[in-house]
Parts: structure tokens; C-alpha cells; sequence
């Protein structure tokens, strides 16, 4: 029996949701109401950067790369998880609030991001009056139903009014 792609992911994020509210520590038991951050080394569900570790920032610096996957080449983050664009998204700005962070949270930075291998320096930026990384103007993106670093579940997703892709080095969506 196959079942539809959304409803396969979107089960899988209720339970990632459920298994990281019975793991939490006492200081906090949620992502920052803002967004995330993309520091390491924290116990929370994979795309959701950490939140622990003693330090009063918010959001950790994160490296932009490109690297090969199966659908091309595409943008990642320092540890290797997808960076996805929104189509409902307009230049710099983010259109996704509310349930649609929990399953997409930002990919925010202390500062302005690093350009890695295989991208240009001069397309990162920040979404107007956020932290929020954006790519060629396109707010950045981790999928919550991403478990591993090199996943690709989030892609051609219609979630929220507008279809969720990963990115190319070029700024554009790929379409897989």
C-alpha cells in the first residue's frame, strides 16, 4: 500500500515533535520562539540547531556550502543538512510564521553567515529586520523531517502556500 509523501512526513515530524518534548531539559522545552539557531551539540531534533551550551546568543555562525547530492548540486549547512528555500517567500523577507516554523525552522546566524566551497560570498545576506539567512534573497530553511546530514526529504513540499526546494550555488530552486 503506498501512502502520500506529505502525510509519510508529516507523521514523522509529529514524532520526532513528541520524542524531543519527552528528552528536553528543564531550562527549555521548545525551539526560541523566533526561529533557531545553528549551533551544535545539543540533544534537540535534527534541523533545529541547539539551543544549550551556556552562551547568551541566540544563533551561532553558520557556513554556507555547496556539495553534490542526488539532486545536484546544492546548498548545506556546515554540518551537512539541506537549506531549502520557500516559494511563497518574497526578496529577503519570510512568509512563513506560526506551525510552519515548527516543521521549517529559519536558519539563523549570529552575525552574517560564512561562504564555503562552492558559493558565492556576495549572495548571502540576511532577511530584512530578522537573523534569518537568505541566499540570493531566498530566506533559508532546515526541513524538520531531514534526520540525517545529506537529506533531501523536504523537497517539491507544498506546505503552508508555496512549494520548499533545495537550493544551488546559483541562488535558484532545485526542482528534483
Amino acid at each position: 500500500m503506498k501512502f502520500p509523501r506529505f502525510g509519510v512526513v508529516a507523521l514523522a515530524a509529529v514524532a520526532v515533535g513528541i520524542a524531543a518534548a519527552g528528552c528536553g531539559s528543564s531550562s527549555s522545552s521548545s525551539a526560541p520562539a523566533g526561529g533557531t539557531n545553528a549551533s551544535g551539540g545539543s540533544s534537540r531534533a535534527y534541523g533545529y540547531g541547539g539551543g544549550g551550551g551556556g552562551s547568551s546568543s541566540s544563533a551561532a555562525a553558520v557556513t554556507v556550502k555547496a556539495v553534490s547530492s542526488p539532486l545536484g548540486t546544492i546548498l548545506v549547512d556546515q554540518e551537512g543538512k539541506t537549506l531549502y528555500l520557500f516559494e511563497a517567500d518574497s526578496m529577503n523577507k519570510s512568509n512563513c510564521s506560526g506551525g510552519c516554523l515548527n516543521l521549517w525552522p529559519p536558519v539563523t546566524a549570529n552575525g552574517t553567515a560564512t561562504a564555503g566551497s562552492g558559493v558565492t560570498a556576495g549572495m548571502i545576506g540576511t532577511a530584512t529586520g530578522s537573523s534569518q539567512v537568505t541566499y540570493a534573497g531566498h530566506p533559508l530553511y532546515w526541513f524538520s523531517g531531514d534526520t540525517a546530514a545529506g537529506d533531501t526529504n523536504g523537497e517539491g513540499l507544498t506546505d503552508f502556500g508555496g512549494a520548499w526546494y533545495a537550493v544551488s550555488p546559483a541562488g535558484k530552486a532545485v526542482e528534483g
